[in-house]
This record gives structure tokens, sequence and C-alpha cells, in this order.
């Protein structure tokens, strides 16, 4: 089998291949017979002059081919490669990566044998795998194809709660040979790799081909102004790129001794010399420094607990409590998803730790017993790091879509060569060598040198404005994905509404139904499962945790203290002693304590009011009545509950099975919580409404509450409908809020109900909509998702991309992941502060140590110098004038360094970025949206906007280059370069046009290929062609009878100076006309440099053309215009910039920008699934 599909979502194929001998690679015998022919047949027969030009085509083409082994995989792999059906005789493979994750590359095949452990006999089989992008892929026999190498990451329970470590040498040597180092290693590329890269791009070996074309031709200074524009753009960013992974390398395994069980005692092993499947003891360490040491890889708690600071990685400001696996099914299989509560993860910081010694493996220092799952790139942090080092491609103009539109231009270019070498041909005089240089610089003049360079200053522009804004990006080309988005989803609790809770009261302890807020009114028993049941912990003698728990706990006046004791502030009630924790987790819903009161021991449960409604005892009448009367109002309500429990020792309370703690319980009320909305989610939601994009919710609360939330910001409009079971008969059915309003769940009429409703449907209708298949039929319908699970969340946006909607998806960084990596545009909020304004400098912010960046925004790190660690005003006292002035340059420096050229992408930092998603933003405020789309929607209307205009000239040129070069018509050097001048000025202050600060209803249109696109062209190209003609033919009128060779050197005459003043009339009104202002960016008399050249060029033009300056006009090769012509040309040059205008303006208002109608879209996609199914 020649190709192996990989499961997996990095690998798409793996083709097979076998190295070829140089002397048989397509790239050198082919060669050698025809450079034979050429010396004994063609050179003895022709011209020696058309012998060497013949010579010459054929090592471009050589050349050529070489090059194309570098730039297309496929190719290289046609030329240096034979395709090979047997694995043993491969010696290299061709991988295909998953879409969006990078391009092809060709890896070595690797064959070794496998280490033999002592019993084992020595295996002849050898083990083949090849490692890619710091992954490693081996051959499995059974499978027949390529796996990820295990790791021991999804056992059950039970393997993992007896393990003890690698027993024997040999063992961990095996485990060595197999999984390597504990460590992030990456060569470090030298600026020379990484500028010869840049420089092997097809774009810039093209574009010096051209300049070498210009140069034959005589346009010296031209060729030479174009050549070191190109030097330096590529030097730039291959700079930049080398700071982005010089960076990165800082990060690595932090440096530190661990005690590790390896065969049968406890030894001493640095952090990076760790192996999966190794049992360690972890806790809290720092450094000298003081600075907390981060766990080194991915681990699962055997015994003890521990409180994790899991910022870095998932953008989480609470720090997260991890509990042993202990009391987990033996045979329930482990999932790191599911189970991230046992998993301390790679890269985050242990604040605080508890060892346990009841567990018959003890450690030797006090720490918490762990196994470690997996390592190295493996981690999450691993994982992360290879987020940003592979999936941030350069964005690049090679695109479908760019590919197509210059391919539509080549068209136009073969008619005009056609024609001239037609034309030259017929006549015998001319020379060949002329006539083909000619055809060529026709043919390449289409294909505008500064493409991409023009392409990757839109985008960075926008990376750069986000990053100054806290907004961190490290997948660019989802930019022009946000100006396409037209639906957004949100996660409710901290993304729309805040993380601090307001505690308002309990309802129903005594059977009342009133919120009572007084809490000396409710019942003991209520007061002490709010003050117990939780995960709040001390760290630091600060206590931490949940907001909603601390709100409770503050509601009711009591404290909690460092030995796990909740107590009465003003005495009167009995101290709570917590034995044991069951964590919530969210596929429970719920969360469960085992306590002891005086000597008798308690079970108290909390969790959403329907999950503890089917464990208790007997339920109060007024139980659903009481809890959605409060939801409605968009509280959050937690069911309390509790039951007694028989008389038994610590140690037993301690290993009751969760199950049995959470069932036959007693109700005692339900806690009712405030949750504040931000105070600009509404007005946000509101702009993003009112910009033509519709709006989701999506969250893990009560339907209720959701729908409340969802009406407070703009998200819930219509009468709102709530999919749930029919309570009398076993279907489902639509229910209004206050369930006035109830109408039967049928498929077919989802549409048709969604266009007078606003629809919700909860976690258990998704089972419903998946068993019955009607997710495609019902989900793109809905507005509110509740009650949803992590992996739900996925699939609302997986089913909104399959009928083709464009998805932003915005949430916190912990269990949005799935979703935020699934929409085009995911954007993770971390909880921390807003971007620092200069000048802000907060002593507690640590800038001194560059190695690992803290989640603060990056504006705070460079607003602290280095000195100021909380005295710098004492040690400034001490510099000398000279220093201070060494360190005012050496801020300078800095602040030059870290703005780069204002090309470059900016640097992402790992606290920057998040695991979650391609977008991380340092706000607790959803704005960062607004930030995301208009930066997006600017990025696509200034791409546009340079195709167009590149390609308006691209047409002017080629026409100037073949139809008036046979005239004898020709630009002087001077001229040309000044021309080009204009061209980069003009490029440069488009593509740094700011967006405007509102969204606008009217969208850009997101494709190159349009009717607006192509009747744009085609139309300001006939205007621009006749204005040429025109004025070319009423010069020729002034002109004495003189025939021009074709061929002849340039020489200034009336026609050359006349095509160049409209040439260059041209060139202005071509950006004036095409530039896309409001409503998406400023407008021309807002984007003041822009203005500025434009008056410049006009004034140029008004000058040349009048000739007020002589010296001027004779320095450019131009001659005196007759006084008629001068009046008649500026005449039509206002014509003609009027007709342009007027008709693009037409065009604008007869094809505005919209969404393709989503009812057409979702009902093709639907037709095809069905028609897959």
């Amino acid at each position: 089998m020649a190709r192996f599909h990989v499961d997996g979502k990095v690998i798409e194929g793996v083709d097979l291949l076998k190295k070829r001998n140089w002397t048989w690679r397509l790239d050198v015998w082919p060669f050698a017979i025809i450079y034979g022919v050429w010396l004994f047949t063609i050179v003895p027969s022709i011209d020696f002059l058309d012998a060497m030009i013949v010579f010459g085509g054929l090592v471009v083409f050589h050349i050529l081919v070489l090059l194309f082994t570098a730039w297309s995989v496929d190719f290289r792999c046609f030329v240096h490669y034979s395709k090979v059906k047997d694995i043993h005789h491969a010696d290299a493979c061709k991988i295909t990566p998953a879409k969006f994750s990078g391009s092809k590359e060709t890896v070595q095949l690797r064959f070794r044998k496998p280490v033999a452990g002592p019993s084992s006999t020595v295996q002849d089989v050898d083990e083949i795998y090849f490692d890619f992008r710091k992954q490693r892929f081996i051959f499995s026999k059974e499978k027949d194809t390529f796996c990820k190498l295990p790791y021991p990451s999804r056992e059950k329970f039970g393997y993992y709660l007896k393990n003890t470590g690698h027993g024997s040498e040999a063992k961990v040597v095996i485990a060595t040979e197999k999984w390597g180092r504990n460590a992030f290693e990456y060569p470090q590329p030298t600026f020379q790799k990484l500028l010869k890269e840049h420089c092997m791009e097809p774009f810039f070996v093209f574009q010096v081909f051209c300049v070498g074309l210009w140069c034959l031709d005589e346009y010296w200074y031209y060729s030479l102004f174009t050549l070191f524009m190109l030097f330096l753009f590529e030097s730039t960013m291959a700079k930049s790129r080398l700071k982005t992974l010089t960076e990165l390398r800082r990060v690595r395994v932090d440096n530190q001794t661990l005690m590790v069980h390896r065969c049968g005692k406890w030894v001493k092993l640095s952090g990076t010399d760790i192996l999966p499947g190794d049992v360690v003891s972890i806790g809290r360490s720092s450094g000298q420094d003081g600075e907390d040491k981060s766990v080194p890889a991915d681990m699962l708690i055997l015994a003890g607990s521990a409180i994790v600071n899991e910022a870095i990685l998932t953008g989480e400001s609470t720090p997260q409590w991890k509990v042993s696996a202990v009391g987990r099914g033996m045979e329930e299989k482990l999932s790191a998803k599911r189970d991230k509560g046992h998993i301390l993860f790679g890269g985050t910081k242990i604040l605080q730790h508890t060892s346990d010694r009841s567990f018959p493996l003890k450690t030797p220092d006090g720490g918490c017993l762990a196994t470690v799952l997996r390592t190295g790139f493996e981690t999450s942090q691993g994982k992360l790091m290879r987020t940003i080092l592979f999936s941030t491609e350069r964005v690049t103009a090679n695109s479908w879509e760019s590919g197509l539109f210059i391919l539509f231009l080549v068209i136009f270019a073969v008619i005009a060569a056609g024609y001239v070498l037609k034309k030259g041909l017929e006549d015998p005089t001319r020379s060949k060598y002329k006539l083909f240089l000619s055809c060529t610089l026709i043919i390449t003049s289409v294909i505008p040198p500064e493409l991409p360079m023009e392409l990757s200053i839109a985008v960075n522009t926008s990376l750069i404005a986000l990053a100054r804004r806290g907004i961190f990006c490290t997948e660019p080309f989802r930019i022009p994905f946000a100006g396409k988005v037209d639906i957004c989803c949100f996660d409710k609790t901290g993304t729309l509404t805040s993380d601090d809770m307001e505690f308002r009261g309990v309802v129903g302890s005594n059977g009342n139904v009133d919120l009572e807020s007084d809490m000396t009114k409710v019942s003991a028993r209520t007061v002490e499962v709010l003050a117990s049941c939780h995960a709040l912990v001390f760290v630091d003698n600060k206590l931490v945790g949940d907001p909603l728990e601390k709100a409770a706990l503050k509601g009711i006046d009591w404290v909690y203290t460092s030995d796990e004791k909740a107590m009465p502030k003003k005495g009167g009630g009995q101290a709570v002693q917590i034995v044991q924790r069951h964590h919530f987790a969210s596929h429970l819903k719920r969360m469960a304590v085992v306590v002891r009161v005086r000597e008798e021991f308690f079970a108290f449960v909390k969790g959403a009011p329907e999950t503890i409604q089917d464990r208790m005892i007997d339920i109060p009448p007024s139980y659903v009545h009481t809890y959605k009367k409060y939801t409605r109002q968009g509280s959050r309500v937690l069911a309390l509950a509790f039951k007694p429990l028989p008389e038994m020792s610590v140690s037993e309370a301690r290993n009751l099975d969760r199950d049995l703690v959470e069932s036959g319980l007693t109700f005692v009320g339900f806690a009712v919580f405030n949750c504040p909305i931000r105070a600009d989610s509404a007005s946000v939601l509101y702009e993003l409404k009112g910009a033509s994009h519709d709006l989701v919710m999506i969250t893990g609360d009560q339907a209720l509450t959701a729908c409340h939330v969802a009406s407070q910001v703009h998200i819930i409009s219509k009468p709102t409908l709530i999919l749930g079971r029919a309570r009398d008969s076993e279907g489902f059915e639509w229910v209004s809020p206050d369930e006035t309003e109830i109408s039967p769940y049928r498929e077919g009429e989802v549409e048709v109900l969604s266009v007078s409703h606003d629809l919700c449907i909860g976690g258990d209708s998704f089972e419903m909509l998946q068993q019955t298949s009607s997710v495609l039929q019902v989900i793109p319908y809905v507005k509110v998702f509740a009650r949803v699970a992590p992996e739900q969340k996925e699939l609302i946006l997986t089913t909104l991309k399959t009928v083709g909607r464009m998805t932003l998806m915005c949430g916190d960084g912990t269990n949005d992941v799935g979703a935020l990596k699934q929409a085009h545009v995911g954007v993770a909020l971390l909880n921390a502060v807003p971007p620092a304004k200069s000048g802000d400098s907060k002593p507690e912010v640590k800038a001194a140590k560059p190695k690992k960046p803290k989640v603060v925004s990056e504006s705070k790190i460079q607003a602290v110098p280095r000195s100021d660690s909380g005295h710098s005003s004492a040690s400034n006292r001490h510099l000398s004038a000279a220093e201070k002035q060494r360190e005012k340059l050496k801020k300078l420096m800095d602040e030059m360094n870290e703005d780069a050229d204002g090309r470059a992408p900016p640097l992402v930092k790992l606290g920057d970025a998040s695991m979650a998603s391609p977008f991380t933003a340092k706000h607790a405020s959803v704005a960062p949206v607004t930030d995301i789309i208009r930066q997006g929607r600017s990025t696509l209307v200034t791409t546009l906007q340079m195709f167009k205009i590149l390609g308006l000239n691209c047409l002017a040129t080629a026409y100037v280059l073949s139809v008036m070069n046979l005239d004898g018509v020709k630009l002087g050097d001077v001229q040309a370069t000044i021309s080009g001048i204009f061209t980069a000025a003009f490029f440069l202050f488009i593509s740094h046009a700011r967006p405007l600060q509102t969204l606008s209803a009217e969208r850009p249109h997101p494709n190159i290929f349009c009717a607006y696109v192509l009747l744009s062209l085609l139309g300001q190209f006939a205007v621009h062609l006749f204005f040429l003609i025109s004025s070319v033919n009423e010069a020729n009128k002034y002109m004495p009878e003189e025939c021009i060779e074709p061929d002849s050197d340039f020489h200034p005459n009336l026609v050359n100076t006349v095509s160049y003043m409209v040439n260059l009339m041209i060139q202005v009104a071509t950006f004036a006309v095409n530039y896309m202002g409001h409503p998406f960016n400023q407008s021309i008399p807002e984007n003041k440099p822009f203005l500025y050249a434009l008056l410049a060029a006009v004034g140029f033009f008004a000058v040349i053309t009048s000739d007020m300056f002589r010296d001027l006009n004779d320095s450019l090769k131009l001659v005196p215009l007759p006084k008629e012509l001068q009046g008649k040309l500026l005449l039509w040059a206002f014509l003609m910039f009027s007709s342009c205008f007027m008709w693009e303006r037409l065009l604008r208002w007869a094809f505005p920008g919209r969404i393709p109608t989503l009812k057409r879209r979702q009902a093709t996609t639907t037709t095809t699934q069905k028609k897959k199914v």
C-alpha cells in the first residue's frame, strides 16, 4: 500500500517514497541529453547569437525545474523520489497534513531494532517510524497504518493505582529509547538560513527575474530600487521570525530535582529525565529567586491533592483543585478531558500540596504521589508550543483566489504578447532578442512583484493593532476570516456575565416560597451545607476558589479555616469539619462533601436543581415551581440537600463510594445567586447585531436563566420557546418560559417556528436530536443552548460550520476549549486586567525575568523598567548622569526593537497565548470581539482593494508594453523609478488605513471573484484605455512625420511625454477611486498620509503638464507640450477620474456586500447530507 491514512488531527495521509540515485534524478539526466543536443545539433546549424538565446532559455528552464523542487513538495517527490508499495523498500515519506495544519513535507523514514528487555527475546522485526513536527508516528502492522507514538495516558484507573514506576534498568532504557528526554528541543535557525528560505520563495525569485529583465531593457535605477526594497522587506521578515523562535526557545522544562521511584527505590532525578510511566513525588517547589517551579510533565495524582495555577495554559485565573484518582472505578478508563480534576498539566504551577500517608507507596519528601502520563512536546504545554511553532505559517499570497485572479490577468497579457510577437515577426529587420525580451516583459508585468509584500503588510498591521489592545493571535491566517464572520456564539458565565457573584439568599428552607436573605431565619442545616459544601482552599493564607462559593460564605457570615473547618463568625452555630470532598464534575452537575458536626457524620450535596431532584427521598410540592421562578429572573439557583450517615471511623468516611454519598437525600432549600451582566456586554452585542451578525448563547447554565440573560444582551428579541420533554407524553414539546404557550415538537416545523419565535434547547434535547439525526435541521435556528456539556459545544460549532456559516466563538479558556478550536475565529478571554495605560507600572509585576511571562498584559510588562522592583526610586538616586543617559538609550533601543518596523508581526509569548484558541484577549469583557471583527473586515477590504488596484495597473502596463511599444513609445528610466516610488508609497499608506470605531451593517465582499470586482475592473480599464488612446492620438497630430524604431533606445519625444503623464494620472486615479473608505476604514481625508501622497502625485502631474519648471521636465526627459494639449490633458484627466469614480460608486450601490441567503445555504447543505446518509 503506497498511501496510508492516519487517524489524528495532524496528518491526513502518508505516501511511501524511495530516493533515486542522483544520476537518475529527473533534474539531471534529461538535461544532460538536452545540452548535448544543443551543442551538437543547434550550435552548428544556426547563428551563434541565436544559439546563445536558445541556450539562455534552456538554462532558465533548468533553473526553474531546480527551483520547483524547492517550492513544491509534490514536484520534488516526482523528481527526486520514486513511489514504492512495500514499506521495507522505502526510505522517506511524503506527509500531507490536515487542513490548516501547514504545508506538505518530506521526512525520513527510520528503521530500528527495538531494545529487548531481559525477559523478552530479541525481536527481529524492525520498528518503523518517522518524526513530523515534534511528534513521532510508528507503523502498526495490525492496523496497517501509522499511529501516533502511544503514551500511557488512556489506561484503566486500576493500572495507574497499581503502578510503582519502572522496575528495572532495562525498562528505563526501553522507555528512554521510546519516548526520549522530557525537553523542548528544536534547532535554532540562523538569520542566513531564514533569509535564504525567504529568498527561495516563488514570488521572490520571480521578482528577481523581473528585475533582471528590466536591467536588460536598460531600466537600471528602477531595477535597483525594486531589488533594494525586496531585500529590505525579506530581511526584516526573517529577523522578526528569528526573534519569535529565539523567544520560544527560552521556554523549557524547569530545571528541578524530583524524587522518582525506580527499580524499587526512590532516587533523585532532574525534571528533564523523567519518563512516561515513572512514579514521582511532586509538590510546590521554588527556585533560588523565589519563583515557583512549574510541573515538568502531565501527571495523574495517585495520592494527595494540590492547588494549581493553570493560567499559563487556559488563562483561568482561579486556582484549580486537583485530587487523587483513588476511589475511581478500577475498570474505568482515564479521559484527559473528563478527568482533568485528577491531572497536573505540564507548565502549570503548584501553589500548595497535601500528601496522603494512607497510600501504600509513601513519598520520602512529603510530596503528592503521581504517575507521569506524557512528556516533552506531547504535554499540554508542548501542544501549545507546537501550535505556536507550526500553525503560524507566514500569511502568503498563495491562496487559490489570488492564483485564479493572476490567471485572469495572464490571459490578457498572453493576448498582448501574442500581438507583439505576430507584428514583430512580420518585420524581418527586428532583433529576435529584443522581441522575445519584450514578450517576456509583457507576460511578467502581469504578476505584480509587490503582491505578497502588500498582503503580509495588511495582515501584520492588523496583528500589531490587536496586540496593542491586548489581543494576541497565534494563527494569523484567521484574521481575514474575522471579516467574513456572520454568527457570533458566546459563553454566558464569566464571558457575558461577570465572575463576581452576589448571594441573594435562600428559598424553600422551611417550606417558605419567598426569598429569605436574613440567615438567622434559615434552618441551621441549610447554613451548614452552604458553609461546607465547596472547594475553597487557603493558598499563602488567602482564600481562593470559585467566586460563587466565596459569595455564599460571605453571605451567611461564616468563616472557613485552613484546617478545613467552617464556623460562624458570631458564635451560636456548630463548627463543621470537612472529612472528604467529591469535587464538582461537569458531566454530573453536582458536588458533595462528607462532614463531621460534633461526632455525627453527614453528606452535604449541592448541584443543579433538576439533577438533585432525582436523588431525593421526597420532593416538596413547590420544588419545580420555586426554582423556575428564580431562574426566570436570571438568577443562578443551586439545590441544597443532605443525608445523615451512620457511625463510622474517619477512614471509612473517606472511602465512602460517591454514588452512596449522593443518593437518598433530604432537601433543605435553594441557594439563589445573582450573576451581574458585565457593564459593556449589552452594548457590544447590540453593535454586533446591528453589524449584520446573528448572535447565539451557549452555556452550561439552566435554560430559564440563560433566556433571561440572553434577552438582556439583545440575543433574544422575540417571544421565546424552550424545547423540553413533554410532561404527559413520551415526546418533546416547545414551552414558553412562563409556560403559557405550549406547542408539540416537529422536526420539519422548526424553521417556520424560528421566524416568529427565538428558540432555546437544553442538553437533554440535544441527545434526542443526535439520536433522531435532526441536528442539521434544528441547531442552525436555535438562539440559546442551555445545560450544554463541553463536547456538545463542539458539536454546535461543527454543525454551524457544516451549514456554511462563518463562526466566531467567545468564551473563557477552561471548558470552552473544543468549541474555541472548532470555530473559524475562537476568542479566549483571560480574566486578567484590561491593557494597562502607558506609564501605569504596578510594582507587583516582575519584568526582570523574561524566561516565562506571567499572565499579565504585555503593555504592563513593557511599562515596568528593569530597575523597578519595588524600590526603584532609591536605586535611581545612585545613577550617574552617564548611566541615566545609557538607561535612556537602552529604553529607546528596546522600544525600537519592540515595534520592529511595523511590518513584522508581533511576538506571541507563551503567557499571552492560550491553549484554548487562536485569539487570546486579556480583557474581562467581550469588547475584543468587536476589535477582532473590525480588524478582520479592514484586512479583507484592504486585500480586496489591493487586488483591484494591482489588476488595473497590470492591465494598463500590458497595453503600454505591447501596442504602444510597437509604435516606439517607451518610458525613461527615471520616469519608471518615480512611478515605482509613488506606487510603493500609495500601497504602504493604504495598508495602514485604520478601521472605523463603529461596525457597519454593510458587510465587505468576502471573495475576490464576484460580479462587483470583475465589472469594476473591466469598466475602469475601458475608461483608462480610451483616455490613453485619445491622448496619444492627439499627441501624434503634433509630432513630425518621423519613423520611430520599436527597438531603438529611449529618446524624449511628444508621444513618450504624453503617455508618461497619462500613465501617471491613471495610476493616481486607480488608487483614489478604488480606495475603500467608509463604512469599514478611514476615508481618504481621514487617512492623512494617503491623502498627502495623492495630493503630491496630482500636484506633480499638474506641474509637469503645465511645464512650470523646465529643468525638472528636462531631468525627467519630458519635452514641452503645446498649450492646447496641456488644457486638453488636464480636462481629460478630470473627466477620466470622474467617470471611473461614478462607475465604481454605482457598482458599490448595485452590489453591496451582504450575507448569502442562509436559508438557501442551509437547504442545500441539508439535502446533500441526506443524500450521503
